[in-house]
């Protein structure tokens, strides 16, 4: 199945900061998405109160192309700074505190995100247990945690959880991950493919895998920024049509949808994967590996690009399964710089969101 191909990119487009200030493309399309696959009416963060200052971190397609652009300008200058270890006055965050919820099971994002503010002077409260929705409403939740806090960052299971969350919050709400998308994982994603590649707009990313939150992601972001996105997957596994029409509807990037893994990654600038079962999909993980044989980033694969391709993986990493171990270890690999970048991408985030800087 192939989508809409968006028109020809002139000029640089979206590149790396030190080459280009802004993206050259600021057409807005209505910000709408999906949940699960049986699910066909799209998310809308336009229908979410805002907080009494700054914005919500729900949807990429929430911002436009130039405010996605600042987050990533902030999130490196953060990074150049906090790389100064000697230099200790850059604390845009000294008195304020982050409340961070979790129903999912966390590694990458609670470090990234609690290290982050911490290193910007800012104080990080994690609760033992909220129960979202069941010990009381999310709703009362929201009101009583954002009057403790500045903002609230939430890795949860139902994204309808998160848009209650936000409904109800007088403070941003960042989106940390929920089963319908993961925001903070695709704009590290841009970052490293921009300080690698010194652009993003017009490169071919290829996604070898389930059509999971992480796809969801990256057609919302298409929305945004023109760039080839092509998701190749089994059958049976493909991305939320409604999600993908979304994408196609912007007319702005080049989507398609295959299952042949032999002529999908052809011309890739950059390969991803994930996991073949994820976080609450375990009990199906034998039928999975069957199911996905044919889809495992190898080096057979990555030769078949036919350029310098890039291998990404959101991690934690099943090797030897979606991926093998010569690939994920291999020079083309940077797996590890897109996992230091959820730092650094997630405090540009932060102070674009709570409109510090």
């Amino acid at each position: 199945m192939q989508g809409t191909t968006a028109p020809s990119v002139s000029g640089r487009g979206l590149v790396c900061p030190h080459r280009a200030s802004h993206f050259r493309h600021t057409q807005r399309v209505s910000r709408r998405g999906m949940c699960a696959r049986a699910q066909s009416a799209p998310y809308s963060g336009s229908t979410v109160s805002p907080p009494l200052k700054g914005k919500h971190f729900l949807h990429i397609d929430d911002f436009s192309s130039e405010e996605l652009q600042n987050m990533l300008d902030l999130g490196l200058m953060a990074k150049g700074k906090l790389a100064q270890k000697l230099d200790t006055s850059f604390k845009p965050f000294l008195g304020y505190t982050m409340c961070m919820i979790f129903t999912k099971p966390s590694a990458r994002t609670r470090i990234s995100f609690e290290t982050g503010f911490k290193l910007m002077g800012g104080e990080v409260i994690i609760p033992d247990s909220i129960s979202i929705g069941k010990r009381e409403p999310t709703k009362d939740i929201a009101r009583v945690v954002s009057r403790y806090n500045d903002v609230i960052m939430a890795r949860l299971n139902g994204h309808e959880d998160l848009l209650e969350l936000a409904e109800h919050s007088r403070v941003p709400i960042i989106n940390g991950l929920t089963d319908y998308n993961h925001p903070c994982q695709i704009m590290a994603d841009v970052m490293t493919i921009m300080e690698k590649k010194g652009k993003f707009e017009g490169l071919k990313v290829v996604y070898v895998g389930d059509g999971n939150n992480i796809v969801n992601s990256w057609l919302r972001l298409s929305t945004r920024i023109p760039f080839e996105f092509t998701c190749v997957c089994p059958p049976g596994y493909e991305p939320h049509q409604g999600t993908v029409e979304l994408a196609q509807a912007a007319g702005k990037s080049k989507i398609i949808v295959t299952n042949d893994p032999q002529e999908g990654v052809k011309g890739a600038d950059v390969i991803y994967t994930d996991v073949w079962a994820s976080m609450g999909q375990k009990d199906e993980a034998d039928k999975r590996k069957k199911d996905f044989t044919d889809y495992q980033v190898n080096k057979e694969m990555m030769a078949r690009t036919g350029k310098d391709t890039l291998f990404m993986h959101c991690l934690p990493a099943e090797r030897p399964w979606e991926v093998t171990d010569e690939v994920i270890e291999s020079d083309a690999s940077v797996v590890w710089d897109q996992a230091e970048n959820r730092m650094h991408a997630q405090n540009g985030i932060l102070l674009h969101c709570m409109e510090h800087l």
